[in-house]
């Protein structure tokens, strides 16, 4: 389910059954000659697709604008780079927003610079914002001190539930560092060309390589969907038992 194509009931049986809302964290990146610049926002999406066969989750709109850097290719690269200050303002809106409707159960996934989890800006961008929405949003809902009132005395008991509002959003990757191990990760390389090819196998034209060499792009020469296929079941899995 799409949340571009629900309709207040549904919104309402999300919430009363605390159906996960996943937003797909992308990038508009240079990934070489061979890779599409949607790449990042790709895989992602079509492993949230694929995971909405398996359960029930609503897919919110992408994200595909933001801090992207220009650590791979120049600002002349057709990457496009938005400040980290005023992407983390902008998600922490989308999240206020959510969290006024009353969802309670929040995904964000990243498929960019998350190698073995390592936390870069825009994973950091979008973890700030949930922890400060949050943090707003029980303020106005429940007064100052709401954390030291009464009423949160089972804090420590309910962390690992529903129950625990620094749980309502979580910002996790596509592959997680156990999935990483089990088949590779890289950047435009053999990897991400191969799950890329997978999900979408006309945003790779390995019959570009040639158009420009770069290191990080040469081993992507020996891309496969079988590969890629393997990548895809294995962060399925993955994500199937973390999305819940």
């Amino acid at each position: 389910m799409h949340l571009d194509m629900c309709f207040p009931r549904e919104i309402e049986n999300a919430k009363k059954n605390n159906t996960p809302v996943v937003i797909v964290g992308g990038t508009v990146e240079y990934h070489g000659p061979q890779c599409s610049y949607g790449c990042d926002t790709l895989v992602a999406k079509g492993l949230v697709e694929k995971l909405a066969e398996r359960k029930d989750i609503i897919i919110a709109p992408s994200i595909s604008y933001s801090p992207s850097s220009y650590a791979v290719g120049d600002e002349t690269s057709g990457t496009v780079h938005v400040e980290e200050n005023a992407f983390e303002q902008y998600v922490y809106y989308v999240f206020m927003s959510m969290l006024n409707s009353g969802l309670r159960n929040i995904y964000v996934v990243i498929h960019h610079q998350f190698e073995q989890e390592s936390l870069m800006p825009m994973t950091l961008s979008y973890m700030k914002a949930a922890k400060r929405a949050t943090m707003a949003y029980m303020e106005k809902t429940r007064g100052q001190g709401w954390w030291g009132s009464e009423n949160y005395k089972n804090y420590y008991e309910n962390l690992e539930n529903e129950d625990n509002p620094f749980g309502w959003i979580k910002v996790i990757p596509t592959m997680s560092t156990a999935v990483q191990n089990a088949t590779g990760y890289d950047h435009a390389g053999k990897y991400e060309c191969s799950i890329l090819m997978s999900l979408y196998p006309e945003a790779v034209k390995l019959e570009r390589l040639g158009d420009i060499e770069h290191w990080f792009t040469k081993s992507s020469a020996e891309a496969n969907k079988e590969l890629g296929d393997k990548m895809v079941e294995l962060s399925l899995e993955y994500l199937e038992k973390t999305i819940i």
